[in-house]
């Protein structure tokens, strides 16, 4: 079967969850791209449907090449899209959690997501005001990590795992100096607003990143922060064999 008409119900359910209040609804999130499907393919995390670009030789319900552009939030379309049930850990997951609060930027959340994959962090966990990890700005950013590393949310500060770090550009610690041992949550906040008095204070340690400048984005100060508190741990597992 190839979809052929623009009015096709399956494609109104894909333009759907667009909308971040459809995406709550259904519970479903869009993917788009062969690397994502195939991120989560790897991961075991099956597709409820998949969508192909007729002609293309990949596998799915295929699709009429411009009418599966019409509906991809890629520039420049796609071949390949699919719709996953999405997933919440009941809580944050430790020994290495980073929690965000305030990220209102889906790029950042996608990228902080990838970050905490390639340092090895067993969470992420979303407070108030975060942008939502299943939009597509933020499923396309992760590059796959959105499969792999597991999502919470959080309301409080003391729902955290371990220690809690927080990083403020104000600290006089910097986190290069700390004495941190696991379980530990990394807290990031948003560029300009920074975490709030009353995170800070909730929090067990508050640190800087050392720059030249007056601050990073989010997603940069989380990935600083995880080579950081994991730099020696990461570089002993990985090191190269001797020649």
């Amino acid at each position: 079967m190839t979809i052929t008409s623009p009015n096709n119900e399956r494609l109104k359910e894909i333009r759907k969850l667009a909308r971040r209040r459809e995406r709550a609804l259904s519970g479903r999130f869009a993917a788009e791209g062969e690397d994502l499907l195939a991120a989560a393919d790897a991961a075991g995390w099956p597709a409820v449907e998949r969508y192909c670009a007729a002609g293309s030789g990949l596998d799915g319900i295929e699709v009429e090449p411009e009418l599966l552009a019409a509906v991809s939030q890629l520039g420049s379309g796609t071949r390949a899209l699919g719709i996953y049930e999405q997933r919440w850990a009941e809580e944050p997951l430790g020994p290495l959690c980073v929690a965000l609060h305030g990220i209102a930027d889906p790029g950042n959340v996608g990228t902080v997501l990838r970050s905490a994959l390639a340092f090895g962090a067993s969470s992420v966990a979303l407070g108030p005001d975060c942008a939502d990890p299943y939009g597509f700005k933020a499923v396309r950013a992760s590059m796959g990590a959105l499969f792999a590393v597991p999502l919470a949310r959080y309301a409080d500060v003391a729902e955290l795992p371990g220690a809690v770090v927080a990083l403020d550009v104000h600290a006089e610690e910097s986190i290069a100096g700390l004495a941190i041992d696991e379980p530990l949550t990394l807290l990031v906040g948003a560029e300009r607003a920074g975490l709030p008095d009353e995170v800070l204070a909730a929090a067990d340690q508050v640190a800087r990143i050392p720059i030249a400048s007056e601050s990073l984005n989010a997603a940069m100060a989380a990935t600083v922060a995880l080579y950081e508190v994991t730099r020696g741990a990461v570089a002993a597992e990985h090191r190269m064999p001797p020649a």
